[in-house]
């Protein structure tokens, strides 16, 4: 069955009336295998051949086969050339396969490729940076579709599917010997050791990848294709726990080729642990192996050259050393090992001597390499030099020692080396794979098969024929697997699923192992004594000749052919039977047992199985699909085919029962040329590793798959206009389709995609580009019509313009002629108008006098009667009002009495309902005698409490009348001064008037004096200032004359070099500080750890008994949250929490003490609460009522308020010129002082001049200052005379409106009555205060009260309702009852005295402590009086105000009990929720903890401080361990944090940190302690935290980032899509829509700025903090762009360039655009605009070039590969292009690295920023629970 015709397609690919002209097809060709060419005339149904042009141009006609159908297969558009996934071509076929691959290849330099399930991978032979640990974190987490294909993305979609269908998974790599399958499954387990870690400490990620170079030194070898070609095949099983950590892993080998240690072929090499060894010969350690060069032995020289280019095996051996050790081989052992490599090199170069009969032979015993080799392994020469030469054959009655001859002697000595070696390589994978287990459970495992390809050479012998063997086992189950997703798909989506005919491959398998197959005909040969291969291969001939898949070849008897899927392969007979034999004589194994070596002596015992696999399995239970070929004896299971098989049984069995992941590698060359692509050997290697297969399976259904979003976006050209109207793109889809495609068998709807047949898509794109066509033609048909439009518009604008010039000059030639006549006419009309106007003036004059007269008498006339009106209703107003206020207080009077009836008749009811409630009680007094005890108790406590009542009353009474008395008093008093003041005053008043006269005119003189000093000083003043000034000037000259100079003379190259060792220190300090940081992080981290195994150990030493959480104390604390409970209080009922958990449970129970104090608190607490919630009733009436009231008071403050800012205005005006001049003098004398200290070598002969003019100006700064005190007094002086003039004037028309003095009449002098009346005003406004107090107590004490009134009411209803349901009871309970009542009486009692007595004793040492600290304040508080008392004193003299003393003042420090540390510390920091400070100062926390710490300091308590400190630190880092998701927590502890840190610093003492300090705040220093190693912890500290804040925005920013900035559409329609793989399938996608939009990441940023503002972050680090994110955000978006093929094109760059304009927008809004966030972005935004640049000619390549500063040359030209048209008019980037941008950056020193660390931090900085709050103003809200703190 030939393979190339199931690709050729049949007409219907074609167009049904066949193909038009210019239509691309492939042609098969010799030499390239398919070839490119072009239809030059119509396909018509019929004819017989093809007319084609050659893309060399060149014409050739190509015949039809029309019997059969065969017509050329076509060409897929250019736009679908180069896609990441071969299935995504319209036409699947074997030319467009290898057409994609070449292309990817040469071009764009893809190694890897997409087919469907299968990952191609090509050999580039070069070195390439795909495979760093960057780009393994940027395939992590990602789904296979969204990325370019690697072998990560393949890796990661086996790690995600064992997580998500917790099933196992395994990576199958296959490919020809040099194809990359080593490097391919090394890469693999690379990655899942990074990506997943480890469980343990045993580093068991890195035992894994040490296992690779040790099978490469022992398993590894070149070959003439490959360098590094495994000779053996492999499937490592790498273990994952429940958390899916790398816990363990297992290898089993297949199959290694044992001949290859004896024979080598030309250029080939054995296997590279021998030369390893022998270029480490020299070594000390090494002498005893007696090694030189590898060409001195046989066994390592028969190849020729023992030298690989470029590969160093001395460097290498010392990798493998490394690596033994790293797996735990020990160092004795390792040597053991070499001893035996050795071992075999010696026993190849032994010489074998043939006897003269022929038939025997000897080995010389003084052969220095057999006694090297005995001396080696430690076995008996003599015994080896026998054995070698004579074998054993054993009878039923006698055993005979035989001769050999030569050729059995050697064939004997290679067999026992080829043993020697096979036994120790499976020792060692046998201890690899010890190091490598666990004693943990297994969840689930990924297992990678490196096995080798299919193999076909000139000579094939047993080894091929097995390779070939396994590959066709695992092409079956690659069939059935393909077969088996492509139906699960179809299933899905529900459309209808015919059978395909898929090529299997069981007949061949049949041949081989089925019953009387070849193998097992093989294995009865090898049963036979004198069997041989000849034997064999005839009994072949005569079982299998009529199978399909054997044949007999014509031209000999000593092969046969096997029919593989791949292709036939002929194997010579020769060496089967001895190769599935491995012959090794009995005598000789036994004296290697008797090794006195123990390793030696374990590779050869008994009991040792010397299969081919290794001993350990799988943890898991596979049963196999269909039983296993069973042996008939045990000789036949030690045949290598029989174990190889039973291998290769187990093999398919786990396999079937994993997720399989399949990579095929394909070897581009035979000459191992870097990115050189040989069709032929490709399209040979595609055949046989089944990706045609794949493809033909997919070709066969619906291979081209499109969702309807994404069908509908790309096609929407197709959808007429009213199509466009439905809401359901769905119904558009099926209505296009429909209409486009007539043949529904071309198409089918699924449930979210629609499926096409091969070439549909192509006939789609074919369509959309006639539209585009047609739409283009469209555009140009209207754009040529605007040229000429706009050419005829220029020439009939020509035109009109000299038509307006000719007709212009006619126009004005009229003109002139019409202006002439029409000059004169207006002569004539301006002397008549004249004449008119001059008579009519005359007339209007004298009718305007007339008017005037007689408008004036009128007027007069109207204004006396509006004047008689008003007057009438003044008299009417005032008449009406008094009328009103009559019937106001007639109205009043009787709404009083009626309320006054109304009152009393309400009193009578309440006094009748009191009186029958009396006679109820005492009917109950007679029914119980028995009581009457009781009762009369209460009687009593009544009568007492009645008693009290009425004392108070009475009290009350007597202060309301005493109030009364004195208020009466007071206006009597007011009314005698008010008296006296107006009759019997009058002539004192006269005498006080004339002094104060009098001295007012002194005054007056005086102030005109002081006037003419002051401005005579004044005027010289300015004189010095402006002789000073002038003198300044000319010193400014001077110095900038001399400084020019300087500079003048100063070399350039001395600034240079100062900038750049500035710039040098800025590098390195941001190193150091970079350093610093990451070991703070790793401190962290291991502190983190260390917490980890310490919380780990506690879990194991504590008992299995439970155990109450301590955090759940009581119920009680939560009403403790009212601000009016006292601190010992709290204290008590903490202390009593205390006593219930160190008690316990069971004895706290039985303490009835403790419950009933709880009990009583909670009472305590409730009236309390409602107290307040009284008090808060009647604030809020207060506050209502006083509104309307505090308007009046507002305008009496006027005044007082405008003299207090006149003065202060004064003074400030003082103050600032004063200081002025002080700065102009001491910035002159400064200057002079620099310059006679710059100059001094210039200006030493005029020393004497400086000094003088120094002195000068000295003097002149004296004289100021007295000047300046003189002027301040005198300024004062005139303020105040011009206040009081200011304020007589202001207020002269208020008294004489309002005074209604007798003697008013009498002239009084103005001033002196205004003096008077102020000191009135003073005198009303102290007794109005008086009144006012007195009034407020008597409320206070009224409203006391009440409350005690209410609280003996609702205690006589209590105990009245008690003493009612006591009577209800019998005597014996009543007695009881009433002994309970009196035990809870005295216990209550008690209770209230133990609280009285440990307050007393709490206050007692409360006193105590504080003694001391009076003690040291008596000092300052004498000289604070003293210095009050002045301050006082000077405030009397200017203004004689009443001021209120305060009783103490707030220190800023808390003060708290030793005991009470760890509630605080609960409290303020592990227990606190930001949420709770949400109105108060931002970072509270802090400036607690601070006052706390000050206080410490203060009573010089140094472990207090520490403890203090300690415990902070402690529990910040608990709060962030415990919260380490939480960004609003971690951002919270940042900012109180970093408070603190400044707290520590801004009080310090130091005066670098104390420049922006107050004086207040000065006084707020740290007087003790340096807490500067305190401050570099929270330093450190501070930078975990932020460490901490950074990664969790990370966390929640980066899964947003590629949607919102690569995928998703800002601008909506630009972007266009292409048609996507298989790689979009379900299975590869995670469940539901993750897509992301850029305003996510914009709503995420503005919570994390709202965050941080609001808990008041320094903004320098919200500043860095976005720098940092938007550093994440330009890494991770470039990041995905350089391994995108699908997103780099124009519309991805213009999307880009609106969304980085929108992150910057967002940026400029916040006030964030200095933190240097847009620089960070810089990569990205200069990818943008290449992606949108042109890319043609060289001007092209320069522009590009000189853009693209802040991009490497390797992302560049990755950018350009990538770059991929969305449209057929779009042109690909050209190699041309590209090399001309290489040779041009080909000078710059870029990084090797192409893709940007996203996980890079920089270094944060803390700058000093001090607080503008002082510690007495802040107030700590009682939500805290913080009662226990004092305030100091």
């Amino acid at each position: 069955m030939g393979r190339t015709a199931c690709f050729i397609l049949g007409k219907e690919d074609w167009e049904p009336a066949g193909v038009p002209n210019y239509t691309r097809v492939w042609i098969p060709d010799p030499d390239e295998v398919w070839r490119s060419a072009e239809l030059t005339k119509d396909y018509k149904e019929g004819d017989k051949s093809l007319q084609l042009r050659l893309e060399d141009e060149t014409i050739q006609e190509y015949p039809i086969d029309v019997q059969n159908n065969q017509l050329p297969f076509l060409r897929n558009p250019d736009i679908l050339v180069g896609e990441n996934d071969l299935t995504a071509l319209s036409y699947l076929h074997e030319p467009a396969v290898l057409h994609n691959l070449k292309v990817r290849f040469l071009e764009s330099n893809h190694i890897y490729t997409y087919c469907g399930i299968v990952l191609v991978a090509i050999n580039p032979y070069d070195q390439l940076p795909i495979y760093g640990q960057d780009v393994i974190y940027a395939y992590s987490g990602q789904n296979m579709g969204d990325m370019d294909p690697h072998i990560f993305a393949v890796a990661e979609e086996a790690y995600k599917q064992m997580a998500r269908d917790e099933k196992n998974q395994s990576i199958i790599v296959s490919g020809e010997s040099g194809a990359g399958k080593t490097v391919s499954a090394k890469y693999a387990m690379r990655y899942f050791t990074t990506v997943s870690g480890s469980a343990s400490d045993t580093n068991i990620e890195e035992k894994v990848l040490a296992s690779s170079p040790i099978m490469e030194a022992i398993g590894n070898a070149k070959t003439t294709r490959n360098d590094n070609s495994s000779r053996f095949g492999k499937y490592i099983q790498i273990g994952f726990d429940k958390r899916y950590r790398i816990i363990g892993a297992n290898m089993r080998t297949y199959l290694l080729e044992k001949s290859r240690v004896v024979f080598q072929a030309d250029d080939e090499r054995n296997y590279h642990i021998f030369y390893q060894l022998c270029a480490a010969a020299s070594l000390p350690e090494f002498k005893e192996l007696a090694l030189t060069c590898a060409e001195d032995f046989f066994y390592t020289s028969q190849g020729g050259n023992t030298v690989i280019e470029g590969v160093d095996d001395a460097e290498d051996f010392e990798k493998t050393r490394q690596a033994f050790t790293l797996v735990g081989v020990r160092e004795s052992h390792q040597i053991s090992i070499f001893k035996i490599i050795a071992s075999i090199l010696h026993l190849g170069n032994v010489e074998i001597q043939a006897e003269r009969d022929g038939e025997s032979c000897r080995v010389s015993p003084e052969d220095e390499h057999l006694s090297d080799f005995c001396r080696l392994l430690g076995v008996e020469l003599s015994q080896m030099e026998h054995w070698l030469c004579h074998r054993k054959l054993v009878t039923t009655s006698e055993t005979y020692v035989k001769t050999m001859s030569l050729q059995q002697v050697v064939n004997a000595r290679d067999a026992l080396a080829k043993h020697i070696y096979a036994q120790l390589f499976h020792w060692i994978v046998e201890h690899v794979n010890k190091a490598l287990h666990t004693s943990l459970k297994q969840h689930s495992f990924i297992g990678v098969l490196d096995i080798y390809g299919f193999e076909t050479f000139e000579v094939n012998s047993f080894e091929q024929f097995c390779i070939n063997y396994a590959n066709e086992k695992l092409q079956q189950q690659f069939n059935s697997h393909v077969f088996k997703l492509e139906q699960e798909e179809y299933m899905k989506e529900q459309i209808p699923w015919t059978l395909i005919d898929f090529y299997d491959n069981q007949p061949c398998i049949d041949l081989i192992e089925a019953k009387l197959g070849i193998l097992d005909l093989l294995d009865e040969e090898c049963k036979v004594p004198k069997g041989t291969d000849q034997n064999w291969t005839q009994k072949l001939y005569d079982r299998h000749s009529g199978s399909q898949h054997f044949q007999k070849p014509r031209m000999s008897n000593k092969a046969f052919i096997v029919i593989h899927f791949a292709d036939k392969v002929e194997y010579l007979s020769d060496g089967f039977l001895e190769k599935n034999r491995d012959t090794v004589y009995e005598e000789q194994i036994n004296i290697l047992k008797a090794s006195k070596f123990p390793l030696v002596a374990d590779l050869f015992h008994d009991g040792k199985d010397s299969a081919p696999t290794a001993t350990a399995s799988s943890k898991i239970n596979i049963r196999s699909s269909r039983p296993p070929v069973k042996a008939s004896n045990k000789e036949h299971k030690k045949t290598v085919g029989y174990q190889f098989r039973s291998s290769l049984h187990l093999l398919m069995e786990t396999l079937n029962a994993t997720t399989p992941h399949y990579v095929r590698c394909i070897k581009p060359n035979d000459e191992k040329l870097p990115f050189h692509f040989n069709p032929k050997r490709a399209v040979q290697q595609l055949r046989a590793c089944g990706v045609l297969e794949t493809i033909r399976i997919s070709a066969a259904g619906y291979p081209s798959r499109w969702s309807y979003h994404d069908f509908f976006n790309r096609y929407r050209v197709l959808v007429k206009k009213r199509d466009l109207a439905n809401s359901d793109k769905k119904a558009i889809c099926r209505s296009v389709l429909e209409s486009l495609i007539k043949d529904p068998d071309k198409f089918q709807f699924g449930r979210t995609k629609i499926f096409f047949r091969a070439g549909q898509v192509a006939y789609l794109e074919k369509l959309r580009a006639d539209k585009f066509r047609a739409a283009t033609i469209m555009i140009q048909k209207a754009v040529r019509g605007w040229l000429q439009k706009v050419k005829y518009r220029r020439l009939k604008g020509a035109t009109l313009i000299l038509q307006r010039y000719c007709r212009g000059y006619l126009a004005r030639r009229l003109a002139k002629h019409l202006r002439r006549t029409r000059a004169a006419v207006v002569l004539q009309k301006q002397y008549r108008m004249q004449r008119a106007r001059r008579a009519y003036q005359r007339v209007r004059r004298a009718a305007v006098v007339i008017q005037a007269f007689a408008r004036g008498m009128f007027v007069r006339r109207i204004y006396h009667q509006v004047l008689r009106e008003h007057k009438a209703t003044i008299i009417q107003k005032h008449v009406r009002g008094w009328m009103a206020r009559r019937r106001f207080q007639r109205l009043r009077g009787a709404a009083v009495v009626i309320q006054c009836g109304f009152r009393r008749l309400k009193a009578k009811q309440a006094l009748k309902a009191l009186r029958i409630e009396a006679r109820s009680a005492e009917h109950l007094k007679r029914l119980n005698v028995g009581m009457e005890n009781k009762i009369v108790q209460l009687q009593r406590k009544i009568d007492d409490q009645n008693k009290e009542l009425k004392t108070l009353s009475e009290q009350l009474s007597a202060i309301t009348s005493t109030h009364t008395m004195e208020v009466e008093k007071l206006k009597k008093e007011v009314a005698c001064y008010q008296q006296s003041q107006g009759e019997d005053r009058g002539p004192q008043l006269q005498e006080e008037v004339e002094s104060l006269r009098t001295e007012l005119q002194r005054a007056h003189s005086e102030r005109k004096v002081l006037e003419d000093t002051h401005t005579r000083e004044k005027d010289e003043l300015r004189k010095r200032v402006a002789d000073l000034e002038q003198e300044n000037a000319l010193l400014k000259n001077e110095k900038e004359q001399l400084n020019n100079q300087i500079l003048c003379q100063s070399k350039d190259e001395f600034a240079q070099n100062s900038v750049k060792e500035n710039l040098m220190m800025k590098k390195e300090l941001e190193e150091e500080r970079s350093r610093y940081q990451n070991l703070v992080k790793e401190y962290s981290r291991l502190e983190q750890r260390y917490d980890n195994l310490r919380d780990e150990m506690t879990i194991l030493k504590q008992t299995p008994g439970h155990r109450r959480n301590p955090s759940n104390q009581s119920s009680l604390e939560s009403d403790s949250n009212y601000p009016s409970i006292s601190t010992s209080e709290v204290g008590d009922t903490e202390d009593t929490l205390q006593q219930v958990e160190e008690i316990g449970l069971e004895k706290a129970a039985m303490d009835m003490t403790v419950f009933l104090k709880l009990q009583k608190r909670v009472r305590e607490l409730e009236q309390e609460r409602k107290k307040l919630q009284v008090q808060l009733e009647k604030k809020e009436q207060q506050d209502g009522k006083r509104v309307p009231a505090d308007q009046p008071s507002n305008d009496s403050d006027l005044d007082q308020d405008a003299d207090l800012a006149y003065n202060s205005l004064k003074r400030q005006e003082l103050e600032s010129e004063n200081k002025k001049l002080k700065n102009e003098l001491n910035e002159l004398r400064k200057a002079v002082a620099d310059q006679a200290s710059e100059h001094s070598p210039a200006a030493a002969g005029t020393p004497d001049s400086y000094s003088l003019l120094l002195n000068q100006l000295r003097v002149a700064n004296e004289e100021l200052e007295v000047r300046k005190e003189e002027v301040l007094i005198l300024r004062t002086q005139i303020v105040s005379a011009d206040q009081r003039r200011l304020a007589g004037k202001g207020s002269e028309p208020n008294i004489n409106a309002r005074t209604s003095w007798p003697n008013s009449e009498k002239h009084v002098d103005q001033e002196d009555a205004i003096e008077a009346y102020h000191g009135v005003c003073q005198t009303n406004r102290l007794l109005e205060a008086q009144l006012q107090a007195q009034s407020r107590e008597h409320e206070e004490e009224v409203d006391n009260l009440k409350a005690q009134l209410e609280a003996l009411k609702e205690e006589m209803d209590r105990q009245q309702q008690t003493f009612c349901q006591t009577l209800l009871l019998s005597p014996e309970a009543q007695v009881e009852f009433g002994i309970q009542q009196e035990m809870s009486r005295l216990t209550n009692e008690n209770l209230d005295l133990k609280e009285l007595v440990e307050k007393l004793e709490k206050n007692e040492r409360k006193l105590k402590k504080q003694l001391k600290i009076y003690m040291k304040k008596v000092q300052d508080l004498e000289a604070a009086q003293a210095l009050a008392q002045s301050e006082r004193k000077r405030h009397e003299l200017n203004r004689q105000v009443t001021v209120q003393r305060k009783e103490k003042d707030f220190q800023g420090m808390l003060e708290y009990h030793k005991e009470d540390e760890a509630l605080l510390i609960r409290n303020l920091v592990t227990e606190l929720k930001p949420q709770v400070l949400a109105g108060a100062v931002p970072c509270l926390p802090a400036y607690i903890l601070y006052m706390c710490l000050r206080h410490a300091d203060y009573v010089n308590d140094d472990l207090k401080v520490h403890s203090l400190l300690t415990s902070t630190i402690n529990g910040i880092k608990k709060v962030l361990k415990k919260h380490n998701e939480d960004f609003e927590m971690t951002s919270f502890w940042l900012s109180n944090t970093c408070r603190l840190l400044h707290c520590l610093k801004q009080y310090s003492g130091d005066e670098g940190f104390m420049t922006q300090n107050t004086a207040k705040q000065n006084e707020h220093c740290l007087k003790n302690f340096d807490l500067t190693e305190y401050r570099q912890v929270l330093s450190d500290l501070s930078i975990q935290i932020y460490q901490q804040l950074i990664k969790i925005a990370e966390g929640l920013l980066q899964p947003m980032i590629v949607s919102a900035m690569l995928e998703n559409e800002s601008i909506q329609g630009l972007s266009g899509v292409k048609p996507t793989g298989y790689r979009k399938r379900t299975s590869s996608m995670p469940e539901g829509d993750n897509s992301y939009c850029l305003e996510a990441i914009i709503r995420q940023m503005n919570s994390f700025h709202t965050v941080m503002c609001d808990q008041g972050l320094d903004p320098e680090i919200i500043l860095q903090v976005f720098r940092q994110l938007f550093y994440m955000i330009n890494a991770v978006t470039l990041n995905n762009l350089l391994l995108r093929k699908d997103v780099c094109s124009w519309s991805t760059g213009m999307q880009l360039r609106y969304n980085i304009s929108q992150l910057e927008e967002w940026l400029r809004g916040r006030n964030l655009h200095q933190s240097g966030a847009v620089e960070t972005m810089e990569p990205l935004i200069q990818a943008a605009q290449l992606l949108q640049l042109k890319k043609k000619s060289p001007e092209d390549a320069e522009a590009i070039c000189s853009l693209c500063t802040a991009l490497s040359t390797q992302q560049i030209v990755k950018i350009l590969n990538l770059y991929t048209p969305l449209n057929e008019f779009e042109e690909r980037v050209t190699v041309a292009f590209i090399r001309t941008i290489q040779a041009q950056l080909q000078d710059r020193n870029d990084p090797q690295q192409l893709l940007l660390d996203f996980k890079h931090m920089f270094p944060v900085l803390f700058p000093f920023n001090p607080s503008s709050l002082t510690m007495d103003s802040i107030h700590i809200p009682a939500c805290l629970n913080l009662e226990f703190l004092n305030e100091v």
